[in-house]
């Protein structure tokens, strides 16, 4: 444990180094100004961050710091200390030979943790610095938690962004997609796969909540998805087989029930059509010549809430120039005014931008910045050549 008293009274310091070296501490250093002080710290006289040494540890435990002092005093220097966001953690004991409390209070407000008044009850010194180390370990364990968990997140985010897939850009269709996740993780998930000659299984899916637990049920589903996909292809075969499979997971508490909400379709280019199951998920959009031509809404509730879920297939024509557009709901969140006049309301703020993906979109609807965090946001579209 390394411990700094900073006193401008040379005689003060022995006197608490020798209380400190009794007790066990033997790592004490010394400064006779807020200036010294702020040298060990890594800050130039006027507080600043010296070069190189932004981000160090200073590896400094605990700093008793005098009241009193000239040019910058201690509630000074613990404002300045405050500033950085490195060395904010570091606990201060204020040292004063005063008993105003509006001078205590300021110097807490100011950042300071604790204080002793002089003369310094050795006792009551000591229990007071103990109660600030253990803060300051407590603090120092959860940051190497909070740091450990922070590197698996972006590992586990690099690993659902791999199981997204790679454009498709054909002869007469292209595929592409475009999401952006309110967390670290996300619970939108979109694939498609090539089903046959002429035949697209294209899918997006919303899982319920945000982070860790829905990034969870929506890798698990993409396990499954692609198989489903290519063995069964038909969407109400599709629906079905992962509605059983989300059934499966079970949870210790009874209360809590994952669910999500999808879109599957079946592209047949060859054939012109569109075949596709709407399980309690915002509705598609069907473009033709940058208006509104269908809604793909409708065909069963939601995925994970009940065993007997009843599907119905809905088919559509598609032809050469037509889009289909698929999205989650946080984006249409990001649309203002009523939720029956959203889509209309989407496609006048696009104007004749409407078909420019994904720039003229991607600039609506995924680059605004709101107060509040918003959901995650998945934009996929399908283009018939």
């Amino acid at each position: 444990m390394r411990i700094v008293v900073v006193d401008d009274n040379a005689m003060n310091i022995t006197v608490v180094h020798e209380m400190l070296k009794r007790a066990g501490y033997q790592d004490v250093r010394a400064a006779s100004s807020a200036m010294e002080l702020f040298g060990m710290l890594g800050l130039d006289e006027r507080g600043d961050e010296m070069p190189g040494s932004g981000g160090a540890d200073p590896g400094i435990d605990l700093i008793l710091l005098d009241m009193m002092m000239p040019r910058i005093d201690g509630i000074a220097a613990c404002r300045v200390i405050q500033r950085h966001e490195r060395l904010r953690d570091i606990p201060i004991i204020i040292v004063t030979a005063w008993g105003d409390s509006k001078k205590l209070a300021e110097a807490l407000d100011a950042g300071a943790s604790d204080y002793v008044t002089k003369p310094i009850n050795r006792i009551e010194l000591l229990a007071r610095i103990r109660s600030a180390l253990r803060l300051k370990q407590e603090k120092d364990w959860r940051k190497e938690r909070d740091s450990r968990l922070r590197e698996e997140l972006r590992l586990a985010r690099s690993v659902q962004a791999a199981v997204l897939p790679s454009p498709v850009e054909e002869e007469r269709i292209s595929i592409d997609a475009v999401y952006q996740p309110s967390e670290e993780l996300s619970g939108d998930l979109y694939a498609w796969h090539r089903i046959g000659e002429d035949r697209y299984g294209v899918a997006v899916i919303d899982a319920m909540g945000h982070g860790i637990s829905s990034s969870l049920v929506c890798m698990f589903i993409a396990s499954l998805l692609k198989d489903a996909m290519l063995k069964l292809a038909e969407p109400e075969l599709v629906i079905r087989e992962m509605n059983r499979r989300a059934l499966q997971l079970k949870f210790d508490d009874q209360l809590i029930q994952y669910y999500f909400t999808a879109i599957y379709m079946v592209v047949d280019v060859g054939k012109g059509s569109v075949e596709y199951v709407n399980a309690g998920h915002p509705p598609g959009l069907l473009l033709r010549e940058g208006r509104q031509a269908g809604l793909l809404s409708g065909g069963s509730a939601a995925i994970g809430l009940f065993e007997d879920i009843a599907i119905e297939k809905q088919t559509m024509d598609i032809h050469p120039g037509d889009r289909l557009v698929l999205m989650t709901d946080g984006l249409l969140e990001a649309v203002d005014g009523p939720e029956e006049n959203r889509f209309a309301t989407m496609l006048d703020r696009l104007g004749e931008d409407v078909l420019r993906f994904p720039e003229a979109w991607q600039s609506a609807f995924f680059e605004e910045i709101r107060p509040e965090r918003p959901d995650d946001r998945c934009l996929v579209w399908i283009t018939v050549k």
